[in-house]
């Protein structure tokens, strides 16, 4: 199989770029103009091409064995979308620098290849780019596109490089990850409704008029704190505050997070919860700005799923390209999930992991009794609802089974008692006071106590990851340090760089170096970033063994969603289950199950 390494260099301006608009919208724009190409097959020189659309698209065509290659790109989702869209062509696989420096060196270090060609010394990312502003292809001259040709190849030999250092020992399963997540975006499949979506974004800007209209306000009136915190004094309420953060002062407390906001908005007063109502409602654009995003997409094509590889510390996928699909409202209002339909004459189906982190928790912790209850397909939340309560798991009520329910999902990362009863209210509305709150984390201690002696096993392993030491915890001791790095069953790190602590009352106080600053690390806390980084390992290996069969268009947090014909539905559905049950040979013993659901759209099959 060839490695084709590829850089486009297109047409852009001021208000035309990258840094303005989505990768998606630049791409599929009436402005798109390639202004050149560099290729390279293997270690073969780096061709540069430059021509009509027709002219490359007979010279990128005919030139290479794409169907027998693997492309390389810094940036695939731009390039290798770029040879799709444009060009129709479509290789073997996909493959990214991008991508592999997020797994190698952390999310925490930039992925730029300029940084990278530093970092490895390579050699130096051109600035021709900046000359090519505003400037079409006919706008160049033979010795300016001569020139811009050079740093095009220059680009390409960077990326060749930097992939043949990088991907040594890189694990081949994750270069198969990085070609699954790639395509979710370059081989769009999913289609949109867009009637749909228009007649949500109608109703959607009519309930924020409304809203105005009921408290008797201006949108001016509750979009400023002044003016808002003015109405409110009208009331006779004093408006809430806190100390910012960012300028250690006395602010209003008017985000839709603070606890004083809350209380506005649950207000017995009823003029002040419509005026909470109204300053809540019309500060909410997030799902306003996504619907009509969509809607512009709908008008371009296909759907293509944005879905950013290795986007967590623990290498978890995340949103990109500014429509964040891992987190669309799905409660409330799942107008955004319906409008994502299945191709013509295809199904989706939505196969979640069940309790996967609580699951790995307990088999990692060794906590054999909660290993079992989920092996029999126990109701789990029941029993830690009948621990607490000390009632027979029949006689559990629904609310008591909430309780147990956050307990097992909340408590099991060092959860202390002030936040778990924030936690509950949050969730649920259920007040319980501080002293029932120390009881209830108590008991889960106590009953899950070999979780509880795993949080001072990581601990312990912070410690012996300062003093240069190495460590094997967990079930099978499968979790173990190189360095100050936790070395993941999928072969890649999970880094915890600049490792250090100060002196606390409580003793050593651990932090390591992060873009933002320095950020606050403990026993709970990488055993949290642990049982969510050997989720991801499992979703993977899962992800791979669905994709022999069937397009997986998208994946979110713990669920894989595909599509398949609507011809081999249940076929399809009974393949994925089983594939979502499969427990890798790294972890035997581990019992994990999964539900899904089918729909012709995604929002229909939950």
């Amino acid at each position: 199989m060839d490695l084709i390494t590829i850089d486009f260099e297109t047409y852009y301006d001021k208000q035309y770029s990258l840094s303005k608009i989505t990768t998606e919208e630049y791409v599929r724009d009436p402005r798109f103009e390639v202004i050149g190409v560099g290729v390279k097959v293997n270690n073969q020189p780096t061709e540069w091409a430059s021509g009509e659309h027709n002219e490359l698209k007979r010279y990128l065509q005919d030139s290479f064995n794409w169907k027998n290659a693997m492309v390389l790109a810094h940036n695939a989702m731009f390039d290798n979308s770029i040879l799709a869209w444009h060009y129709d062509i479509h290789p073997r696989i996909h493959t990214d620098t991008v991508c592999i420096a997020r797994a190698v060196h952390g999310v925490q270090t930039s992925a730029s290849l300029r940084n990278l060609a530093e970092k490895y010394q390579i050699g130096v990312k051109g600035n021709e780019v900046l000359d090519a502003l505003g400037k079409r292809r006919e706008d160049f001259r033979s010795d300016e596109l001569d020139k811009y040709g050079d740093y095009c190849i220059n680009d390409v030999e960077l990326t060749y490089k930097l992939f043949h250092l990088m991907a040594k020992g890189f694990p081949k399963k994750e270069l198969r990850l990085i070609d699954a997540t790639l395509r979710m975006f370059i081989d769009p499949v999913l289609r949109i409704d867009s009637p749909a979506l228009e007649t949500h974004l109608t109703a959607t800007r009519t309930n924020k008029k409304n809203f105005l209209l009921n408290a008797e306000v201006t949108k001016e009136e509750v979009m400023s704190n002044n003016k808002f915190a003015e109405l409110l004094r009208k009331e006779g309420v004093d408006p809430p505050t806190k100390i910012s953060p960012t300028t250690g002062k006395e602010t209003y407390a008017f985000a839709k997070t603070d606890k004083g906001f809350n209380e506005l908005l649950t207000s017995s007063n009823l003029a002040v919860k419509m005026l909470a109502e109204a300053r809540y409602m019309n500060k909410s654009t997030l799902d306003e700005t996504r619907t009509q995003r969509f809607i512009d997409i709908a008008k371009r094509g296909a759907l293509p799923v944005p879905i950013k590889y290795y986007a967590a510390h623990t290498g978890r996928w995340g949103g990109d390209d500014k429509i964040n699909m891992q987190n669309l409202p799905s409660r409330e209002d799942k107008s955004l999930k319906n409008s994502i339909c299945a191709p013509e004459g295809h199904m989706l189906i939505d196969c979640d992991s069940s309790q996967i982190e609580a699951r790995v928790l307990a088999w990692l912790a060794g906590q054999s009794d909660l290993v079992d209850a989920f092996a029999k397909g126990e109701d789990v939340y029941k029993k830690m609802a009948s621990s607490i309560y000390n009632v027979p798991v029949e006689e559990v009520t629904q609310g008591q089974r909430f309780v147990g329910k956050t307990a097992i999902l909340g408590a099991g990362y060092g959860m202390g008692s002030v936040r778990f009863k924030e936690q509950l209210k949050g969730q649920s509305g259920k007040y319980i006071d501080a002293d029932e709150a120390r009881r209830i984390i108590q008991v889960y201690r106590d009953t899950n106590w070999k979780i509880a002696s795993f949080w001072r096993a990581c601990q312990d392993m912070l410690v012996k990851m300062y003093n240069k030491q190495s460590v094997r915890i967990g079930t099978k001791g499968l979790i173990v340090n190189s360095g100050t790095a936790i070395v993941l069953p999928s072969g890649l790190l999970m880094r915890y760089d600049d490792l250090n602590f100060e002196q606390g009352e409580r003793g050593r106080e651990f932090s390591y170096a992060t873009r933002q600053g320095r950020t606050r690390i403990y026993g709970g806390k990488v055993t949290e970033n642990v049982c969510q980084a050997i989720a991801r390992c499992i979703i993977g290996e899962q992800m791979l063994d669905i994709a022999k069969k069937y397009k997986v268009v998208m994946t979110v947090h713990d669920s894989i969603v595909c599509s398949v014909p609507e011809y081999e539905t249940d076929e399809a559905q009974e393949y994925i289950e089983t594939c979502m049950r499969k427990v890798p040979d790294w972890c035997k013993g581990l019992p994990l199950d999964c539900e899904s659901g089918i729909g012709r759209t995604y929002g229909g099959c939950e």
